[in-house]
């Protein structure tokens, strides 16, 4: 299975969401967030050019926000 890697601040709504998704589907996911972690803010500005949250990777794969149907897909979950 691809690195999976959440982008996030405590207080998205759309972040919890990614997040619950992938402990109810057994995903270990990798998580940073943004609101303290300068570098990893830079990191995802980077990698998307804005600052909207989440930002999920799978593998070389970017989903900004929770794309369920997508984030299904690149995880072959059915």
């Amino acid at each position: 299975m691809s690195q999976v890697k959440i982008y996030s601040t405590p207080t998205c709504h759309f972040c919890h969401m990614a997040k619950d998704f992938f402990t109810e589907n057994k995903v270990e996911y990798t998580d940073y967030n943004v609101a303290e972690d300068l570098e990893k803010r830079q990191e995802m500005r980077e990698i998307t050019g804005q600052m909207g949250v989440p930002v999920i990777m799978i593998g070389e794969n970017v989903i900004i926000g929770f794309d369920e149907p997508k984030i299904r897909e690149l995880l072959a979950l059915a």
